[in-house]
């Protein structure tokens, strides 16, 4: 490859390597081994979200030295740096998951002020779990510079011990963390052995990677390459396969591509773009986390793409991806299928891809899409005019007792099951949710309702995965429903509504629920009602005492609900693109 020339002084990081008055920068680069020649070149800014928290992450290091070789070779300067990641399997069911949401913004934070900090000029983030592949494309939008993201991999499947001490239909499948915690369900329902849970717990997640079905790190992985950030087909392989580094070299290699053809993360991220990335959501039946990660990472290039317009592309794309928790496959078997690729090949067919919008690779949709030649396997991809179901897997939700709307994931549950009528079952928070399913304090055919769980009021918007997963444990996900103002885990399953809006804090009608009073969740129609009349609400309201108080009065998680917006706009900190005066790679 022939060295290409860039011209530093339409670079931000000129600011640090050019020039006599820089001299004293450039010493500290001589002072960490680069030569001359690496000063002057591009810097490349490569963040990833490494810890040592869970096996979603843990691989993120040596696949940024993959990143690395690729800026190298196309003649750039990688510069290696690290932001946080809660990890939400490891904080959930507990205080930990206050921290989660605000975590998404801590991270597009963080990048943000390395990247201003050091002047790089371009970035390659690689992320693993669910808020921080949001977060990191959200900095990258942000900070509009030539970007290219890159997941670390899910996890591979586990599988039981075939002995009869588990039961049945846990030895018959692959097996997820999502399996774990309805384990917990069954083993409290007196239908698991200690013995048996403690078998699972040991092989249910066997390797690096981020968990295994169309859960939200999955989901977020797959809107990457579909909002066209990240290089096709590098989201599916598998955290484990050292085959992957392939993806970080030329992941490395387009981002100088990028560079020398001035292509940035806003010339990307449009808005046919982001309705690209809700079809693939749709289509696979993804997580209902996606209805706020997509308004957030709309935000920062200054779009209005709330829930409304994610839910109305829902509303009619086909549901052909068969994929847990509503289905039967993980991610391996996505990516063995041909992965989003041909996913969206399929899409294409029914005039529901845009394919105008350019992606990291510097090709359109369209020219990536000439270059697949695999086709769905009926499988794992079914063929689009054949579809699962013929609307989306999310649906969203609006009417008296969610006038913002709320967010309800389908896939799976047939057209009979997504209509629910019941008294409400009211609890204030998750901890007396899951106390009172845990003891059996709730009948079938209430609707439970979980609320001051919103980004303000909880703080931090937790998922109710604990909850949920004992519920299905108990055999009970079918014969309750769910509703909260907070948020739902990717690998939820049953009838479940989240992102009630407006949340308990600001008064939503969610906050006026009484026990007893008849919910309708209608996901045929996308309503979510309660039978009141608005002069009852009103009056309810005018009673209301206000928020719950909370004892976060201090730190970052106070911090974060002082600041935090309305979910269906994305639940987010700041201003965004719409109040700029200035973008960051124009500096």
């Amino acid at each position: 490859m022939l060295k290409r020339p860039f011209d530093k002084s339409k670079l931000p990081s000129r600011h640090v390597t050019e020039g006599p008055e820089r001299a004293p920068h450039r010493s500290y680069y001589y002072a960490m081994g680069m030569t001359e020649e690496e000063i002057h070149q591009p810097l490349v800014g490569v963040a990833t979200c490494w810890n040592e928290a869970a096996p979603c992450n843990i691989a993120l290091n040596r696949q940024a030295q993959a990143v690395k070789m690729g800026v190298k070779q196309a003649f750039g300067t990688p510069r290696e740096f690290t932001t946080i990641t809660v990890t939400d399997g490891i904080a959930m069911g507990h205080e930990g998951m206050r921290s989660s949401l605000a975590s998404r913004e801590a991270i597009a934070d963080t990048v943000e002020l390395t990247m201003r900090g050091h002047s790089y000029d371009a970035v390659v983030g690689l992320a693993g779990c669910d808020k921080s592949l949001p977060g990191m494309m959200m900095a990258m939008v942000r900070l509009n510079v030539p970007s290219v993201f890159i997941y670390g991999g899910s996890i591979l499947p586990g599988r039981a011990p075939q002995v009869d001490e588990i039961p049945e239909d846990f030895r018959s499948r692959d097996l997820t963390v999502q399996d774990m915690f309805e384990a917990v369900g069954r083993h409290q329902n007196n239908e698991m052995s200690d013995k048996a849970l403690d078998m699972l717990e040991r092989v249910a997640c066997p390797s690096a990677g981020a968990c295994g079905g169309q859960f939200t790190a999955n989901t977020m992985a797959c809107v990457s390459e579909a909002i066209g950030l990240a290089l096709f087909n590098s989201s599916g392989m598998p955290a484990p396969y050292e085959s992957r580094d392939a993806y970080g070299e030329a992941s490395g290699r387009a981002v100088m591509d990028l560079i020398e053809q001035n292509i940035k993360a806003r010339d990307v991220v449009t808005r046919k773009a982001l309705e690209n990335a809700a079809r693939v959501v749709a289509c696979t039946g993804g997580s209902t986390n996606a209805g706020l990660h997509l308004p957030a990472i709309a935000h920062e290039a200054g779009i209005d793409f709330f829930l409304d317009d994610v839910c109305e592309i829902f509303r009619d794309t086909p549901y052909f991806v068969d994929l847990k928790p509503g289905g039967t496959y993980v991610a391996k078997d996505l990516y063995d299928a041909g992965g989003i690729p041909v996913v969206m090949k399929e899409l294409r067919k029914a005039g529901l891809i845009h394919e105008d919008c350019i992606t990291a690779s510097t090709r359109t949709i369209g020219e990536e899409l000439d270059l697949i030649e695999r086709t769905a396997d009926g499988k794992v991809i079914y063929p689009i005019e054949n579809p699962i179901t013929k609307t989306g897997g999310v649906v969203g939700l609006k009417g008296n007792l969610a006038p913002e709307g709320a967010i309800v994931k389908v896939a799976g549950i047939p057209a009979e099951g997504q209509v629910f009528t019941g008294p409400a079952r009211v609890f204030e928070c998750e901890e007396d949710a899951f106390a009172a399913v845990k003891a059996r304090a709730y009948k079938e055919g209430e609707v439970i309702v979980i609320r001051n769980e919103g980004p303000a009021g909880g703080p931090g918007m937790r998922e109710m995965l604990s909850t949920t997963a004992a519920l299905s444990g108990q055999g009970m996900g079918k014969k309750v429903a769910l509703i909260t103002d907070g948020r739902f885990s990717g690998a939820t399953r049953g009838f479940c509504v989240g992102h009630v809006g407006p949340e308990a804090a600001q008064g939503g009608p969610i906050a006026l629920l009484k026990d007893g009073d008849m919910i309708t969740i209608n996901a045929v129609d996308g309503v979510l009602s309660v039978d009141l009349s608005d002069a009852e609400l009103a009056q309810r309201k005018a009673d209301w005492s206000g928020p719950r108080e909370t004892i976060y009065t201090s730190g970052a998680i106070w911090k974060f609900a002082k600041l935090v917006g309305p979910t269906y706009k994305g639940a987010v900190t700041h201003p965004g693109a719409e109040g700029e005066k200035h973008q960051y790679s124009d500096l």
